[in-house]
């Protein structure tokens, strides 16, 4: 598999992530293993989890598997910052990263973590503050690279601007974002992408395939096997199920069936090589629907199937997206 530089930084990754928010929850560790296994062997190297996966199971998986595969072969990237059930529901103050950095390694058993993101801006926490907790990390050996997710664009911006002022200090840049962004969701193009690229930060796309739904898999009714028809995830596959995305799925499967893959396979190929992006994330329940992702590694699109695809899964654009002189 072909390797990227996350950002503007030395740090080379596969141009594809393993997502594990299903490992310790719908996906067992003997699962678990078995994606990790068909992951490398694609050559993958390149490995996200959060703290508040499956409470913490995720992230004790990903350490178990870590020294049962090699660590020198796996670029591990975790998240704090998530409060879920709690009522502070973010939390980015310079004590509670820096101990959730500490339960993270416990779990994971790493001496180290490569990739340390924030999982969403916590407006409660001076900024600066925070980005002296990611200062203090990279300091302690504990932490290679520093990131940000869920970031809007001028938020993006503005963490950038202020590490990027305090580097004399021996702070480091951050190299990477990750954010939603897919066919069905490209909202991050009208701020973030610009404020990533200007700041030299990699795109991490979550979700590239459209929570599930560029499958295809949604086109006649919910499977019921499928997330959408699951208790903890219908909420959050149903906004894609909508007449404007039907539209985007049809094209999507013309394009495929033309081209002779899956659907899936073409999603991903789109959302890979736009502007910007290093590795889109792909999480699956089992090692055979992963497999079927990784075959996208040989896919390239053609430019006339690329432009079809932009033409209708374009955004809503207008002021001030496209600047004064361009309405």
């Amino acid at each position: 598999m072909e390797l990227r530089p996350l950002g503007t930084s030395g740090l080379l990754v596969s141009r594809l992530a393993l997502g594990t928010m299903t490992w310790g929850r719908d996906t067992d560790e003997h699962e678990a293993r078995d994606q990790l296994a068909a992951f490398l062997d694609a050559g993958g190297n390149f490995v996200d989890t959060a703290d508040v996966y499956a409470d913490g199971v995720s992230e004790e998986i990903v350490g178990q598997l870590v020294a049962d595969f090699g660590r020198e072969s796996i670029v591990v990237a975790t998240k704090a910052v998530s409060k879920p059930g709690t009522e502070r529901r973010f939390d980015a103050s310079r004590g509670y990263l820096l101990s959730a950095l500490e339960n993270s390694l416990r779990r994971m058993n790493l001496d180290y973590i490569d990739l340390w993101q924030l999982h969403a801006w916590d407006p409660l926490t001076p900024l600066e503050e925070t980005l002296s907790a990611l200062d203090a990390a990279i300091a302690s050996g504990k932490v290679r690279y520093a990131g940000v997710s869920n970031y809007t664009g001028w938020q993006t911006a503005k963490a950038a601007a202020v590490q990027g002022s305090r580097t004399g200090a021996g702070s480091s840049r951050l190299v990477s974002t990750q954010v939603e962004y897919s066919l069905l969701q490209r909202g991050i193009e009208r701020e973030v992408v610009g404020a990533a690229s200007d700041a030299g930060m990699g795109l991490l796309p979550w979700s590239p395939l459209g929570r599930g739904v560029l499958t295809g898999k949604y086109r006649h009714g919910t499977p019921a096997d499928s997330r959408g028809a699951s208790s903890h995830f219908a909420s959050f596959v149903t906004p894609y199920l909508g007449d404007e995305s039907r539209r985007v799925v049809d094209a999507l499967c013309t394009a495929a069936e033309g081209l002779g893959v899956a659907p899936l396979e073409v999603a991903l190929a789109w959302v890979r090589d736009r502007p910007g992006v290093v590795a889109p994330i792909i999480g699956a329940r089992t090692a055979a629907q992963l497999r079927g992702a990784l075959t996208v590694e040989e896919l390239e699109l053609p430019t006339e199937i690329t432009t079809a695809l932009d033409e209708v899964s374009a955004p809503e654009r207008g002021y001030p997206d496209h600047g004064w002189n361009q309405r």
